[in-house]
């Protein structure tokens, strides 16, 4: 990329594409273009081959995307599977019609089989039975990614993929009904810690930003009792609080930082080519995707303790293995990335320290605060932008 080209940022208020902004403009890479789903909807086949026609981007980074937990991809499959989609077809394909140099589509590791063995190569993508829990929205990002690889094969596009791992950072949604486990855990100890030290104007502030279902902050404190029980967060009689969470707390996950993602997506638009990575010919252009995570894993469990230790709660954990849990292990294998010079540079214990100071931050100033969301959106995503 040429720093002056014009560089275009799907999704770009949301975990992902805030982050890969973020690095352009510190790069010095310039101008850019955005819209907020007010401006474009990219699900709008001729909206979007309007935009096209009249911005004429040189790079796109397609990070706009409808993502969501467990519970979210399991509850509401076919706007995940639907409107993902819409999405990238829109996107890829008016790339090409408008002569686009480059594209970076944002995947997801969850595209690799249930039962793959660990950690996951590349080449193992559709070697077997996905999980069932999210495989409308997994789908989705095999078709993107054969999108990409078989455009490159019939019209000599370059069109990259990449495929992150499980994402944490600045911009994270912490909607209890939507979000990923890590920002999920991080809320539910944080609302724990401040019930168990009765700080009610706490939690009034937090469900003011971001409800719980129906009841916000300025619901009386028997409706926030039921609220938070209903999350798994409740008092224990004189044996303080408890918060309950979802599964065994065996599965193992690798958690990557939205900033190392973002890093490691410019890095690729920088040096990588489709066909100068991989080989002349369309069959080298097969699986030509890239892992994007740690490489190295935790389990949920840990993962608890960890963040338990950060946010300050001194009350029980408990697990209900009830609930739904996923796939016990997905752990990336990341040595074609590190192939070609890059490695993450943020530690888990660090960013969930950072990733926790991020999230006070609106309840140590005197700013009004935005409302939270009701329904499971993106979080990186043109669906409905963040404000």
């Amino acid at each position: 990329m040429e720093r002056n080209s014009k560089i275009y940022v799907a999704g770009h208020r949301g975990l992902v594409g805030s982050a890969i902004l973020e690095n352009l403009h510190a790069q010095g890479y310039g101008p850019m273009i955005t819209r907020t789903h007010g401006e474009l909807d990219l699900r709008d086949s001729r909206a979007v081959a309007s935009f096209f026609g009249a911005e004429r981007p040189d790079y796109v980074f397609l990070a706009a995307a409808k993502v969501g937990g467990i519970q979210a991809n399991n509850t509401y499959r076919a706007e995940f599977i639907h409107d993902n989609l819409m999405i990238q077809n829109n996107v890829i394909h008016q790339s090409y019609v408008h002569g686009v140099k480059k594209l970076l589509f944002l995947g997801s590791s969850c595209i690799y089989p249930r039962e793959t063995p660990q950690p996951i190569k590349e080449e193992y993508l559709l070697t077997g039975p996905l999980e069932q829990t999210n495989e409308p929205y997994a789908i989705a990002k095999i078709a993107g990614l054969k999108m990409c690889e078989s455009y490159n094969r019939q019209y000599g596009t370059d069109f990259i993929a990449v495929m992150p791992t499980n994402l944490y950072g600045p911009q994270d949604n912490f909607d209890l009904e939507t979000s990923h486990v890590l920002p999920a855990l991080i809320r539910k100890l944080h609302l724990g810690k401040a019930l168990e030290e009765e700080d009610w104007a706490l939690i009034s502030a937090d469900l003011d930003l971001r409800p719980l279902g129906a009841t916000s902050g300025q619901a009386d404190r028997s409706e926030i009792l039921a609220a938070l029980k209903e999350q798994g967060i409740e008092r224990r009689g004189d044996h303080g609080v408890r918060v309950t969470l979802w599964g065994s707390g065996r599965p193992l996950r690798e958690f990557l930082w939205n900033k190392d993602l973002a890093d490691a997506c410019v890095f690729l638009m920088q040096r990588e080519s489709v066909r100068g990575s991989y080989g002349p010919g369309a069959d080298n252009l097969q699986n030509a995707h890239i892992n994007v995570g740690t490489g190295e894993e935790i389990s949920i469990r840990e993962l608890a303790l960890k963040i338990q230790a950060v946010v300050g709660f001194q009350g029980e954990l408990a697990f209900d293995t009830s609930k739904l849990e996923g796939t016990l292990r997905k752990l990336t294998d990341v040595s074609k990335l590190r192939s070609l010079g890059w490695k993450h540079q943020m530690g888990l214990g660090q960013g969930i320290a950072q990733l926790y100071q991020w999230y006070l931050a609106p309840f140590k100033t005197d700013l009004p605060m935005v409302s939270g969301r009701s329904r499971p959106v993106e979080i990186g995503d043109h669906i409905k932008q963040k404000t």
